[in-house]
């Protein structure tokens, strides 16, 4: 789920519509709303992605400067660690019985894939900041196709959650009220690039409380790369 929200309908959004597509952009923000939506969990608690963390303080400085910069259009999410999404696996439960449940056999299979892998410590360039119908986000590269290559991993142990083609990105936030594209686009100019590339050097899975759209991201297992094995996930 590319925002990790729990909103199927913000799935659909956000697809390749960037505002800054001539042809294709949105006319104007879509304001999430945010509530339980017991259609999407069905009773189920948590839901499960690999992501790779934002551990640099001068990103993660940069990243609150620009949602201040947008406070009065986005939600805030003080909770939300940032971080790029790697791989939706679904709703962690001990046997699959819905189409997005996440079994304990899929999870060990995609940890024994990646340990294998023996990769290495990574940049991942930044882009300007953008925008999807329901987002702010700085668009993250991935020129030596190292993101492919562990969606590829991962994807061996079953297919991922996703209603939307794959779209790296770091996200700023999600819209609170509808705004036109035109003020969107002058929203985002003003803003700087990033200062730095995306340094990767661990992969996580963690979950998150299905009920809640911005609580905090849970570790689990924490795979560093370059290392053998795997590190304490902090809890």
């Amino acid at each position: 789920m590319p925002f990790l929200m729990g909103d199927r309908a913000t799935w659909r959004y956000h697809g390749h519509m960037l505002f800054s597509d001539p042809r294709h952009a949105p006319a104007c923000t879509l304001a999430a709303e945010l509530r339980d939506y017991p259609e999407w969990h069905r009773g189920r608690e948590r839901y499960g992605v690999w992501i790779v963390p934002v551990l640099q303080p001068e990103l993660i400085s940069y990243i609150e400067a620009a949602r201040r910069q947008l406070a009065d259009l986005l939600h805030p999410c003080p909770r939300r660690q940032p971080h790029l999404t790697v791989f939706v696996c679904g709703f962690p439960q001990p046997a699959r019985r819905l189409d997005d449940d996440f079994t304990p056999a899929q999870l060990a299979r995609q940890l024994a894939l990646l340990e294998t892998a023996a990769e290495r410590p990574c940049p991942l360039p930044l882009a300007r900041p953008d925008s999807f119908a329901s987002a702010a986000v700085i668009p993250v590269g991935d020129p030596q196709g190292r993101l492919a290559g562990w969606r590829a991993l991962l994807e061996r142990a079953g297919p991922e959650i996703r209603q939307a083609a794959y779209v790296p990105h770091v996200t700023l936030g999600l819209y609170r009220r509808c705004v036109p594209a035109d003020v969107v686009r002058q929203r985002l100019a003003v803003l700087a690039a990033p200062p730095v590339s995306l340094a990767v050097d661990e992969l996580r899975y963690v979950t998150y409380e299905a009920r809640r759209q911005f609580g905090p991201l849970r570790d689990h297992h924490r795979l560093a790369l370059g290392n053998a094995g795997e590190v304490p996930a902090a809890r």
